[in-house]
């Protein structure tokens, strides 16, 4: 794929205004004008976008962009003309004449961007289409949406394999803001990609500083919310929450003390949704209670706090939602208010899908694992850096709870005066049955001397097994986990078996080395 010989940097000014590349772009770039295949992890504002727009600009070709909504189609295809950029998009919602002129422009030839949603992908008018013309490149968005692993497949998506099959000349480009080792492997298959390069890039947001506070009951979960709010009086607020009832609740709640409160949910009729984003969009609303159909596509640079106030589903969630904080690089807080209520919550969640075990099994996994980053004492920077597997790693941030825990930029915690004026609880809807799991005997227990000890040998026993092993240390065991073991002491696996989050996989990795540990 032949080149002009303007450098990069002279483009990209020239087209997109911006005087240099974010951390991992020129290289995705780079590998795409090669023609390879490519797995790309940019985080939510990590510029995933400029890494297919880019190729049709210096390529003077057309790419195809799949992508799942319809609105970030329409705002990306408005900034690219903005810059003088020809592109287009093909939708349900169009008139005939509209897909005549986008069908008329890419006739004339040299650069196009073309967005379209996956189903549309899958039309025998559209693949006979594609045959023969040139494409420089078939760029799939939220592609973790390919793989079942993920924190939200979509069927739609698993069809897309057809490009490769149709057109095996053209690289794809495989776009998430979060997926694991794991999901990324079933991405590739899925999308029949050949020897794909693995970049993954810019997890580490230097400007945000995260915060998770375990609340014991809703009265203290709110009091910390109002808290934070009041610490965040300018910019905009996404609160997250669990369920629509809790949503409109919340928002309620907000609305006596503070102004500009709306609320977002896939319950609302999709006019008022449109109205609601829009008027977040136009600052008409500054704080947004919302579940989590409110977030893809949104880019507005001056979220100030994401406040999660019930516990998503899984670290990808949560990663992808604290995201939408500091856009503009200005300093940013994200806070999960987490309780045990919220584990229930998802755990019902769980349960009560019809997705097969395996799926369900793998969803298991997932929340314990966000249950032990929440009660985790490590870097929480540091863990999702290496959590995703990023290309950069750092020991100690300096900018959470865990590195910097008297920060001024930390929301505290309300006094037991400020509590009890508060004028209302808010409740999570009641979460049904959960499945029977092994609870910690020791939460709430204060370490004697020798246990603080024991616990601490532990605490580093771990950061080395972890470091060892390439995974954050709260996948090889929680701090809870960590607290059980310092008070019981076992010295058998049986012994072992019976302490919170060991089970027999990680009995089967780790059990002789805890022993020599505790031995010692």
């Amino acid at each position: 794929m032949s080149t002009p010989d303007k450098s990069f940097e002279k483009i990209l000014e020239q087209h997109f205004g911006l005087k240099s590349f974010r951390h991992g772009q020129k290289e995705i770039i780079e590998a795409v004008l090669q023609k390879k295949d490519v797995l790309a992890v940019l985080p939510t504002g990590g510029g995933k976008s400029l890494c297919y727009q880019f190729p049709a600009v210096i390529t003077k070709q057309l790419v195809v962009v799949i992508s799942p909504l319809i609105a970030l189609m329409k705002d990306q295809v408005a900034s690219l003309r903005r810059q003088g950029i020809p592109a287009g998009c093909l939708h349900s919602g169009q008139l005939d004449a509209d897909k005549r002129e986008v069908f008329s422009q890419i006739a004339c030839g040299g650069a196009y961007v073309l967005y379209l949603s996956p189903e549309r992908a899958q039309k025998d008018g559209f693949q006979k289409w594609i045959i023969g013309r040139p494409i420089a490149v078939f760029a799939i968005d939220e592609a973790h949406c390919v793989s079942q692993w993920g924190h939200d497949f979509r069927e739609e998506y698993s069809q897309l394999k057809i490009l490769k099959e149709l057109r095996p000349d053209v690289p794809i480009l495989a776009l998430t803001a979060s997926a694991t080792p794991t999901v990324l492997n079933d991405v590739s298959k899925n999308l029949h990609l050949v020897k794909p390069e693995k970049k993954v890039h810019g997890f580490y947001r230097p400007n945000l500083y995260y915060q998770v506070e375990f609340c014991e009951d809703d009265k203290i979960k709110t009091g910390l919310l109002m808290e934070a709010l009041r610490k965040n009086p300018k910019g905009r607020v996404i609160v997250y929450c669990g369920t629509r009832k809790v949503t409109e609740e919340l928002s309620k709640f907000i609305q006596k003390s503070f102004s500009q409160v709306g609320f977002y949910h896939a319950g609302l009729a999709s006019r008022e949704r449109t109205e609601t984003q829009e008027a977040y969009t136009r600052g008409d609303l500054r704080i947004l209670v919302a579940t989590n159909a409110f977030g893809m596509g949104i880019d507005q640079p001056d979220v100030r706090l994401v406040i999660h106030f019930q516990m998503p589903a899984n670290i990808d969630s949560l990663y992808q939602e604290m995201g939408r904080a500091g856009r503009d690089g200005q300093n940013s807080t994200c806070i999960m208010l987490y309780s045990r209520k919220d584990k229930g919550l998802q755990s019902y969640f769980i349960d009560s899908s019809d997705a097969p075990q395996p799926i369900k099994n793998s969803r298991w996994r997932n929340l314990d694992a966000l249950v032990s980053y929440s009660e985790g004492s490590e870097c929480r920077h540091s863990e999702i850096l290496t959590y995703y597997k990023d290309s950069q790693r750092i020991s100690q941030c300096g900018h959470c709870d865990s590195c910097l825990p008297k920060s001024d930029r930390r929301i505290q915690r309300p006094s037991p005066e400020a509590l009890t004026l508060l004028a209302a609880n808010v409740t999570a809807e009641k979460t049904g049955r959960t499945p029977l799991r092994k609870k910690s005997k020791v939460t709430e227990v204060v370490l004697n001397q020798e246990q603080e000890f024991r616990f601490q040998k532990l605490k580093k026993w771990r950061k080395l097994k972890a470091t060892e092993l390439d995974m954050p240390a709260f996948v090889v065991f929680g701090d809870k986990t960590l607290r059980e073991l310092a008070v019981d002491n076992p010295d058998t696996i049986e012994g072992l078996r019976k302490i919170y989050g060991i089970g027999e996989s990680k009995l089967e990795k780790f059990g002789l080395d805890l022993l020599a540990e505790l031995e010692e």
